[in-house]
């Protein structure tokens, strides 16, 4: 699900970059304050359902709207400079420093919390548990890493990871896990490595996150690192290895949010009303997941019937704002 964000400290030159990119490359009238609401795509399956979601409703609505495929760096610098409009999943655990410091400088608007709480961790399915008790304490991980192991692994632990950036290796290094990681060139590709597990009773470790289809179908727990903590990042004193950062797990109960264009409120009151009132929890985001990834529908069928199971739910996001705009 989700990509690192970029750490740069100066958020401004980052904004300056991109708009730089945007000018050599886009028209000027994709910058003209006539364009109609881009909403982003990134490349995890519930982000994609719900920005289809939204995207109906502002039609609904009058709107003229477009579905904007971007990776997670590209996206801060498109809507800082409203290229691009509307970010339905902005994730704690690896959006939270870029997405504060741009709502906090004023180039980007916080349109509000989900109750949904996520969570981005090493996972392992129930039945591993069998041939390593301990679970899901990090340290029986550590001592019974050979049952993750491969034929070409040659003893070691596999972790199975996704296209996104994240710390494990440093990680493995810091808590001295004994694993290696595969890097899967698609999100999908880990449900692949996760169903040929099942079907051999093969225990097996990769990364998984929630809200997200997959705990709704396959039982299992996230690892239990040493607690999060800020300074586990930047201060290889803090916690378990006094050599090395990273010797802690990501953040548990993180918030999900949605991100927009400062300009979209006075633009387009209607929208930023619906993307305001837009709530769901844990429940109702793997569902949007579970239509495409579980039922095998397409986006655009899973978002339709998404609407239509839960609609008392989004009729209450519509307000007076979208009365005679």
């Amino acid at each position: 699900m989700q990509q690192v964000a970029p750490t740069h400290n100066d958020s401004k030159f980052l904004k300056c970059a991109y708009l730089c990119v945007l000018l050599l490359v886009c028209p000027s009238s994709l910058l003209a304050q006539d364009k109609p609401i881009r909403i982003i795509t990134n490349n995890w399956t519930s982000q994609i359902v719900l920005a289809h979601v939204v995207a109906r409703l502002f039609r609904d609505q009058g709107y003229a709207v477009e579905l904007l495929p971007l990776t997670i760096d590209q996206q801060w610098g498109a809507l800082a400079y409203g290229y691009a409009h509307v970010q339905v999943e902005v994730w704690e655990g690896t959006m939270a420093d870029i997405f504060d410091r741009m709502v906090a400088e004023g180039a980007i608007a916080d349109a509000g919390q989900y109750r949904a709480l996520t969570r981005e961790d090493w996972w392992f399915p129930a039945y591993a548990k069998a041939r390593c008790p301990g679970l899901p304490d990090w340290q029986a991980l550590r001592d019974c890493a050979a049952q993750f192991s491969l034929p070409d692994s040659e003893g070691e632990g596999v972790y199975f990871a996704g296209p996104w950036e994240k710390p494990d290796e440093a990680r493995i290094r810091a808590l001295n896990l004994g694993f290696q990681i595969r890097l899967l060139e698609r999100g999908d590709d880990l449900w692949v490595e996760l169903e040929k597990a099942v079907t051999a009773n093969r225990p097996i470790v990769l990364f998984n996150w929630t809200p997200n289809w997959v705990e709704s179908v396959f039982p299992g727990e996230f690892v239990e690192f040493p607690d999060y903590h800020p300074d586990c990042e930047t201060d290889p004193t803090w916690g378990q290895n006094p050599d090395f950062s990273y010797d802690c797990g990501n953040p548990k109960n993180g918030w999900l949010k949605k991100a927009a264009w400062s300009g979209m409120e006075e633009q387009w009151p209607c929208a930023w009303q619906i993307l305001k009132a837009m709530n769901m929890d844990n429940a109702h985001i793997a569902k949007a997941a579970a239509l495409v990834d579980v039922d095998g529908l397409s986006v655009q069928e899973a978002a339709e019937r998404w609407l239509e199971l839960h609609q008392p739910l989004w009729t209450g996001w519509i307000g007076e704002e979208c009365r005679g705009e």
